[in-house]
């Protein structure tokens, strides 16, 4: 089931990871700089709610179609040349930012600034996947999602004070600056595919290899199982403001609590990806991860106070740790390197598809049915992700 590579030597493979990790942190902080903005900028120049929703939503639709072909591309052209062209696109767009006047501006922007983030995420995790020894799969995709979530956490904080500072329009310059620079350390750090052999012979496969690649049963039980347990995340990140609003939390209750949830689940995700490389059996460990994931959800439903609220939410962290981690170094696994482009092109397509599409079903199911069974259907959501995660992978697992 595990492809064969060659194992590179400790010090090369632990100075690449390093490079991946560093390039990956910085790519989502110049990133998370500007998403939350970019709503309070539309609105500054006149762009109401309904305009507002669009340019979100036109930026997670974009990242979430085009992960996948451009996961191809990555196999194909190589993984460089991919990962470049997303940094130009992202330098670009965030330019772009610093000199639009109207909200259509905008809306047009995030379309291409999705792009540029579809192009980045999925191949820089093909590269850990590349570069690492199949015994440290684990340990490696602990320390790049560690990495790629510091970036996520800092980057609002970041974006906000620059933007209250110097403004919006300086804020999208210095990320463009920055990003200038992520540009050139990849140019300079990362490996093309003509120095990682087992990559050499990619762009000679038959193009129809793409077809056989979906009907890998191990990889859609990666895909299926990240499809669901991002339902369940989207439910969270959407909805559990507002419930706990309900309940009567502060703002500053509420924001402890998703703090916590950032936290807990950047802190371990180091510790789960080595547990993994410990265990050998990445799959048991997706199925304990996003089982405990749907629970978390359940048991938040229920919750009515702060502490209740607290413990939920540290589970959840561990949780989506186990799960994420697992399923991201198992997909490394059982697909052929050539072809790890695609496949986590995929994995990136069924987390942004995940949590849009339980954003948008479930306010409807909140209106009908309030908050505790809407969140316990989200549960259930991730448990017969899991099931058929189990049902799809059983047969090749070990």
């Amino acid at each position: 089931m595990t492809a064969p590579s060659q194992e590179p030597s400790p010090r090369s493979y632990r100075f690449l990871i390093i490079v991946c990790c560093g390039l990956g942190f910085a790519s989502y902080l110049t990133s998370y700089m500007r998403i939350p903005v970019v709503p309070l900028f539309a609105q500054d120049l006149g762009a109401g709610a309904v305009m507002v929703g669009l340019i979100n939503s036109a930026f997670l639709l974009t990242s979430g179609v085009f992960s996948f072909p451009f996961g191809l591309l990555a196999d194909r052209w190589g993984r460089k040349l991919v990962v470049s062209a997303g940094l130009i696109v992202s330098l670009v767009t965030s330019v772009l930012l610093a000199v639009s006047t109207l909200p259509w501006h905008l809306l047009v922007i995030y379309l291409f600034f999705g792009l540029g983030l579809a192009a980045i995420g999925p191949t820089l995790m093909a590269y850990v996947a590349d570069l690492s020894p199949p015994s440290q799969l684990g340990s490696s995709y602990g320390a790049y999602t560690l990495a790629i979530y510091t970036g996520m956490s800092l980057g609002p904080g970041l974006g906000g004070w620059v933007a209250d500072w110097l403004g919006f329009r300086l804020l999208f310059i210095i990320a463009a600056a920055l990003v200038g620079l992520v540009f050139l350390l990849a140019l300079v750090y990362l490996p093309s595919s003509g120095h990682l052999p087992h990559l050499a012979t990619a762009a000679s496969r038959p193009a129809s290899s793409w077809r056989t690649l979906l009907r890998h049963r191990p990889l859609l039980a990666c895909w299926l199982i990240t499809l669901g347990g991002c339902f369940g995340l989207g439910t969270f990140i959407t909805f559990a403001p507002l419930y706990m609003k309900a309940q009567n939390l502060s703002l500053r209750d509420i924001g402890l609590v998703f703090a916590l949830q950032a936290g807990v689940n950047a802190i371990s995700r180091l510790p789960c990806g080595r547990l993994s490389d410990w265990l050998g059996r990445r799959w048991l460990q997706a199925i304990a991860g996003f089982l405990f994931l749907g629970g978390s959800l359940a048991a938040f439903g229920l919750a009515t106070t702060l502490p209740a609220f607290l413990l939920a939410t540290t589970v959840l962290g561990i949780a989506m740790s186990l799960g994420f981690t697992s399923a991201g170094a198992l997909i490394a696994e059982v697909v052929p390197a050539t072809d790890r482009g695609l496949a986590m092109g995929g994995y990136n397509t069924c987390i942004y598809l995940g949590q849009m599409t339980s954003s948008a079903l479930l306010g409807l199911v909140i209106g009908w049915c309030g908050y505790a069974l809407s969140f316990a259907l989200s549960a259930l959501v991730v448990a017969l992700s899991t099931a058929g995660f189990y049902l799809l992978i059983r047969d090749a697992s070990p």
